[in-house]
């Protein structure tokens, strides 16, 4: 599962700008996918008394839109343990308990230490042709590519170290001018014990340079442990993954759409051994409105196939290599525009690519470093 780094310094088809935009709030989108969640990390941000601000950045995983007409005024910032709206749901019900329980969320420097991400124009795209009997086959190949795997297993006292690049388009308002704008694409780097107890955050815009600490003594359900601990027939695992994410949902999130997220969130900032990853694309295929999509590009450039999924005028889309058919990043692009929206066909409102998955042996150690 491990990705080679790319030494590209800009997203695929990114418009570079002569004069970066002045700093405003930004406008948090309605937020249909991201409602239990933002009301569960304000009540937790709101129990820690840690320093607020104005939200910097809508999740990967909520539709960026907001309407031009009908603003949405910003929340508090979310807690970045929970950048992924959906891990596996049950992750949100855990921390929603972790207040109680101790969860601590400490900077390494100050919240002012941050620094504020460059913007430029919306990051746009070409939408690739998507084929519904083609999912299928293409799950079922991939799902063979990640069973045969030789990644080492991790061991008790163990991190696992992943490094992505990412990018965000939202609507920023200055004043009465409102428009639809993508932070510069950065780097985060995140490292998680087995348990999920331990780990560290190094993110752009998001954390000072020297990053924040995670610990909870209420485990997250992307840990390896938790994954580990998965049924590996495939109609078990959706079984269980539909009965987790219904218990939290928004009843205006469509269930199967959500379902689709919490695989793709799974997948994504977390080391599944490889009978669990190889079970949640076989689990995936059985999804309905799931589409294979001939060419999609990660925040990279790199270009692959894509299994997808759209819901409310968005695509979601799991980008692999098209040889080796692995897991390179993820993207959502606009693929229906609705009356007076900001954001066009075409809008790329999330991007990302895995640069490197590896196990390490303490928290904050660097692939290759002594510990």
């Amino acid at each position: 599962m491990n990705a080679s780094p790319s030494h590209r310094p800009h997203p695929a088809e990114w418009t570079e700008t002569q004069s970066l935009l002045p700093s405003a709030e930004r406008d948090l989108p309605a937020g249909r996918h991201q409602f239990h969640k933002e009301q569960m990390m304000a009540r937790i941000h709101e129990d820690l008394r840690t320093p607020s601000r104005t939200s910097s950045r809508t999740s990967s995983r909520t539709s960026s839109r907001t309407s031009a007409t009908s603003p949405v005024a910003p929340v508090k910032r979310s807690n970045p343990f929970l950048r992924r709206t959906i891990l596996l749901p049950a992750a949100a019900l855990a921390l929603a308990g972790a207040v109680a329980g101790g969860l601590a969320l400490t900077d390494g420097g100050t919240q002012d230490d941050t620094t504020a991400l460059a913007t430029g124009p919306a990051l746009t795209t070409r939408i690739g042709t998507a084929d519904a009997k083609g999912a299928p086959q293409l799950l079922d190949r991939i799902s063979l590519a990640a069973a045969d795997t030789s990644e080492p297993t991790p061991h008790k006292g163990q991190y696992i170290y992943i490094a992505s690049k990412v990018a965000d388009t939202y609507i920023k308002t200055v004043g009465d001018k409102s428009e639809a704008v993508s932070s510069e694409l950065h780097s985060r780097q995140v490292w998680n014990s087995l348990d999920g107890s331990d780990g560290w955050l190094i993110e752009a815009g998001e954390t000072s340079d020297k990053g924040i600490t995670l610990k909870s003594n209420v485990p997250f359900s992307g840990a390896y442990n938790a994954l580990a601990g998965l049924p590996t027939d495939p109609a078990a695992l959706l079984r269980k993954i539909y009965q987790e994410s219904d218990a939290v949902r928004d009843p205006e999130v469509p269930r199967d759409q959500a379902a689709f997220v919490a695989i793709g969130d799974l997948l994504f900032e977390s080391y599944p051994p490889a009978e669990v990853g190889a079970a949640l694309y076989k689990a995936a295929a059985k999804i309905p409105g799931v589409v294979a999509v001939d060419d999609a590009v990660d925040a990279t450039g790199r270009h692959g196939v894509a299994i997808a999924r759209e819901s409310d005028g968005e695509r979601t889309e799991w980008i692999f290599d098209k040889k080796t058919l692995r897991f390179l990043g993820e993207r959502i692009v606009v693929v229906k525009a609705k009356a007076g929206d900001l954001l066009k066909v075409g809008t790329v409102t999330h991007t990302s690519a895995i640069t490197e998955r590896a196990v390490v042996d303490a928290n904050q150690q660097l692939p290759g470093q002594v510990s």
